[in-house]
């Protein structure tokens, strides 16, 4: 016989809408940050400047990293944030 009880609520903090902005923000950053690696590829009069390129794009990919696992961690509990 299925129950007439209240319907079971899970508050688990992993559906709140600023984890996934956050996220997404993160991965644009990242994605950013790979194509800024390959421009002086494709755009043969930056060649000279491959380094700064490739500096900035991995500066973007820690940022993101960063992002990513701070908010991964948050989700899973480990964050400041425990209400």
């Amino acid at each position: 016989t299925p129950s007439t009880g209240p319907p079971k609520t899970t508050d688990n903090n992993a559906n709140r809408t600023e984890y996934y902005v956050t996220l997404t923000v993160a991965i644009v950053i990242g994605l950013v940050g790979v194509f800024i690696r390959f421009i002086p590829d494709v755009i043969p009069a930056l060649d000279q400047m491959t380094f700064i390129f490739s500096l900035i794009a991995n500066i973007l990919m820690v940022v993101a990293t960063i992002i990513s696992f701070k908010v991964v961690f948050e989700i899973l509990g480990f964050g400041k944030n425990k209400s």
